[in-house]
């Protein structure tokens, strides 16, 4: 019995972290168990984002490069390119970040 709760304890704890590892910091998926993230993800790549025709996003509070990439359909690591110095853990409310050239 003390075996699966460690086991548990353990998968919760590997879910966090790697909800969390690069720019991914919403509290969102620190507190949403794994099956519902991965649901959650599958649907928001179903419909087309409102951002596809836009060139800029402006930063909101608790928004994540992580959960902006998602809602603008933009990687990581091209919002990373596109806007050079920029610091994933620092995004101030606000902020506009480039989508595309």
């Amino acid at each position: 019995m003390v075996a699966v709760v460690a086991m548990a304890g353990f998968l919760v704890a590997f879910f966090i972290v790697l909800g969390n590892s690069g720019t991914n910091h919403n509290a969102n998926s620190q507190t949403t168990p794994p099956s519902t993230a991965t649901n959650t993800a599958t649907s928001t790549t179903k419909s087309p984002s409102k951002f596809a025709h836009r060139r800029t996003y402006k930063v909101k509070t608790g928004d994540t490069l992580g959960a902006i990439a998602i809602k603008t359909g933009v990687s990581v690591s091209t919002l990373e390119d596109l806007n050079p110095g920029l610091d994933p853990q620092g995004l101030v409310a606000g902020q506009k970040l480039k989508l595309r050239e």
